[in-house]
């Protein structure tokens, strides 16, 4: 939002510098997005009136006006705007003054024509972004003066503020944040009493949705005068990027800016009956006031009198109702939204607008009846228009928050620091906190915001300043916690999944409705107020994410995918978030022959095991056949012999679905159930010092007898001088060949080596032919010759 300093100086003494106030509001949590410097105080620029108008002789989008600027000689000047007529007044360049973006006005002849300076635009002056055409000035401004009088030099600050802050959405609000900050006192718009206070009546409105419109104003205003709006007025909200359109919606945008509650104005003469705030009808039209008409829903809340609505709560009014030149009488909205409500209509619609940015952020209830009063009293100066003393209602304004509790020794404690009872209460009270106990403080309706003790201790650090608040150094060590294991874990378990050939993808944590029951998300975790359809539901899974990237590449023309996620996911019946681990292959393992010129072998199910055996190697590993709805071939995952998750090949149907011409393999398991298995301990050897001998052992055995056998048989008895055992190559046998069918020649390489001394070839030999004869005996191989 956009603050106009000019403005905040009405209410409050500003720090002595723009940097100095920038720097106390970033202090202070307000972070200030921009800082720019508006105003019109140009030498040689003037306000002049038009006395003639002309079409130009030589181009069609040109005229030529005689000009009136005050030195009693009449300027002929070149214009190709035509939003004027003959006698308004508006800014004039003279030969020899300098505008921004250094347009330098001289005169010249423009197609044949001499021109005397420039008629000018309220962007071309930088006072304003409308480039519609002239500024048209105000009938009482003096012809000849510098137009630097209407529009004084002004600093504009961009302000982003967080939605927690509603408060800070007007300039009153701000103000009041920079009083309680500087500790200078603040000067409320508000506080003179009223000359348009109202009577209070219930029965002319009524409310049919009352939990999305606790509380709903109508004031009917008569006669007024609908015209240009007076040169501050228009100033003021210009400044600070309002359109002006005309004075009483010019006063209603004012008030909203200056205060912060968003008000509306009916023309009271287009509405039927009473104002009935309720729910849409399902698929029911509304033209707005941008023109476009909208089909809403039935959860939609809108205004609407006895025929049709006549505006979206809290969002846009409607066209048909808006006031026009012709008003004569108003009906001038004033109500609490709920939050919730008019986010949800803003979002779904893509309708933002300056009121539903105040109302989904929470305005101030204490504030909806001064505000209607303090545009009455405007469209009373200004519109000459006359308020009906009794002003329709319906419904209760929420009540106040609640109280909080401060105890000053938790503040010292989570401060760090000691500060006094009297300071501390001075503070809160700067902040429009009453006190209403020995450890209790009453909150004001516009900070609701403030609901814990925390939040008060946060008020008193923004004011003392957390830069006077030293550093304590309370150790030099951490010791690693169960987090910090995990998060080492989930870099060191990337680094092996990229060195297995996968690659990296993270996808959104939410998932489009569409996939909803079906495929991997039948257990997902609905939200009650979705942004959009793309983002409803809590993913259950990381497969289905996983699915949807592997679709879009395959449709790429991609040949060869190989991708993991690591990510949480969430079970709405188990009420269970975990983190997982899913990969997903297909096509191509390789994208050339190999070195032997096979042809690219593409994945299949052993590549998942293999990429699950080279992470899980800390853990007890077996695979049980299972089923899935979703999968044509699955297997449940145990490790520790406990079930941690599932992997397979993506069922025909589903594969299809993603133009797949290859088997899609998939796998998901829990990422505790690895990390369980884990030792954060590492252990360390010494570097062998001695040398080490091969001994190579060849045989011929049945096609059943397992690799796990040979090697248990080997290393069972415990040889001491035996350290490793490899499997370096493996032949079947058929009827053609000498090994003979039903039948296999395997072949092992036994290092052995001793940690205290140099083996001798005997040593080693002796140790050999121990196991050799063991194979021979327990297994009954044939052994081959070395």
């Amino acid at each position: 939002m956009k603050f106009s300093l000019n403005w905040l100086r009405e209410f409050v003494d500003l720090p002595p510098s723009v940097d100095a106030l920038a720097e106390l509001l970033t202090l202070a949590g307000v972070e200030i997005e921009g800082i720019e410097k508006r105003g019109a105080d140009f030498e040689k620029v003037v306000v002049a009136q038009i006395k003639e108008s002309k079409q130009h002789p030589n181009a069609d989008r040109l005229s030529v006006c005689v000009v009136d600027d005050g030195s009693g000689t009449p300027r002929q000047i070149v214009c190709g705007a035509k939003n004027y007529k003959v006698g308004d007044k508006v800014p004039l360049a003279l030969p020899g003054a300098e505008l921004p973006g250094d347009l330098k006005i001289k005169a010249s002849k423009l197609r044949g024509v001499e021109s005397e300076g420039m008629l000018c635009s309220a962007r071309e002056l930088g006072i304003a972004e409308d480039a519609a055409g002239l500024l048209i000035l105000s009938p009482e401004a003096r012809i000849g003066t510098p137009i630097g009088t209407l529009f004084p030099a002004d600093t504009i600050f961009d302000v982003e503020i967080t939605p927690n802050r509603g408060d800070l959405l007007s300039h009153l609000g701000l103000a009041r944040e920079i009083s309680a900050l500087v500790g200078q006192p603040l000067r409320s718009p508000i506080a003179k009493t009223s000359r348009v206070a109202p009577t209070l009546q219930t029965g002319g409105v009524m409310i049919s949705a009352e939990r999305e419109c606790p509380f709903y104003s109508a004031r009917r205003i008569e006669n007024i005068t609908v015209g240009p709006s007076p040169e501050w007025l228009r100033a003021k909200i210009e400044s600070v990027g309002i359109r002006s359109i005309n004075n009483v919606v010019d006063i209603t945008n004012f008030v909203m800016l200056e205060l912060g509650q968003p008000l509306h104005a009916f023309d009271a003469d287009k509405l039927e009956g009473a104002i009935n705030v309720r729910l849409a009808q399902a698929d029911e039209k509304f033209l707005a006031l941008d023109g476009k008409t909208y089909s809403l829903r039935a959860t939609d809340l809108v205004v609407g009198d006895q025929k049709c609505a006549v505006a979206i709560a809290g969002v846009m009014g409607g066209e048909e109702t808006g006031v026009t030149a012709t008003t004569k009488n108003v009906l001038l909205e004033s109500a609490y939204f709920r939050p919730e409500t008019v986010r949800k209509t803003a979002r779904e619609l893509n309708l933002p607008s300056d009121s539903s940015y105040r109302f989904e952020r929470g305005i101030d209830p204490g504030m909806t009846m001064r505000a209607s009063e303090r545009a009455a009293n405007f469209i009373h100066e200004i519109a000459n228009g006359v308020p009906i003393k009794e002003t329709d209602i319906a419904g209760d304004l929420p009540n106040s928050p609640p109280d909080v509790r401060l105890r000053s020794g938790r503040a010292d404690k989570i401060l760090g620091v000691h500060l006094e009872a009297s300071r501390m209460d001075e503070i809160l009270t700067r902040f429009g906190l009453v006190k209403s106990g020995e450890e209790s403080w009453t909150i004001p309706s516009f900070r609701r915001d403030l609901a814990r003790e925390e939040d008060l201790i946060e008020e008193i650090v923004r004011v003392h300043g957390i830069d006077n608040i030293k550093a304590t150094d309370r150790t030099r060590s951490t010791p690693l916690s169960a987090a910090d294991h995990a998060y080492d874990f989930e870099a060191e378990l990337r680094q092996q999944m990229i060195a297995a050939g996968l690659n990296e993808v993270r996808t959104s944590r939410l998932i489009p409705r569409a996939l909803i029951g079906s495929g991997f998300s039948e257990r997902a975790a609905h939200l009650r107020n979705p942004l959009n359809e793309d983002h409803v539901a809590l993913r259950p899974s990381l497969i289905a994410g996983l699915l949807d990237v592997v679709g879009r590449n395959l449709r790429a023309g991609m040949s060869s995918i190989a991708l993991f996620e690591l990510g949480r996911v969430f079970d709405s019946e188990t009420a269970i978030e975990e983190q997982r681990l899913a990969l997903v292959l297909t096509g191509a393992r390789t994208n050339t022959p190999d070195w032997r010129g096979e042809p690219k072998r593409r994945f299949d199910v052993f590549d998942v095991k293999g990429v699950i055996d080279s992470i899980a190697v800390s853990c007890r590993r077996d695979y049980a056949k299972t089923s899935h709805p979703s999968l044509a071939l699955a297997a449940q995952i145990n490790l520790n012999a406990k079930p941690a998750g599932i992997f397979g090949q993506l069922a025909r149907s589903l594969a299809n679905g993603l133009d797949a011409t290859s088997g899609i393999f998939v796998a998901e398991f829990k990422l505790d159930a690895i990390l369980a298995g884990r030792s954060s301990t590492k252990r360390f050897a010494e570097i062998d010092k001695f040398p080490s001998v091969t001994r190579d052992i060849a045989m011929i055995a049945p096609d059943q007898l397992a690799h796990a056998e040979i090697t248990r048989v080997i290393g069972s008895p415990k040889e001491p001088l035996l350290a490793s055992i490899d499997l370096f190559d493996l032949f079947t046998g058929s009827a053609e060949n000498a090994v003979g069918a039903g039948r296999k020649s395997v072949a092992y390489s036994l290092t052995y080596r001793s940690n205290n001394r140099t083996l001798t070839n005997d040593e080693v030999n002796a140790a050999h032919g121990r196991i050799r004869e063991r194979l021979r005996t327990e297994l009954g191989v044939e052994l081959r010759e070395q």
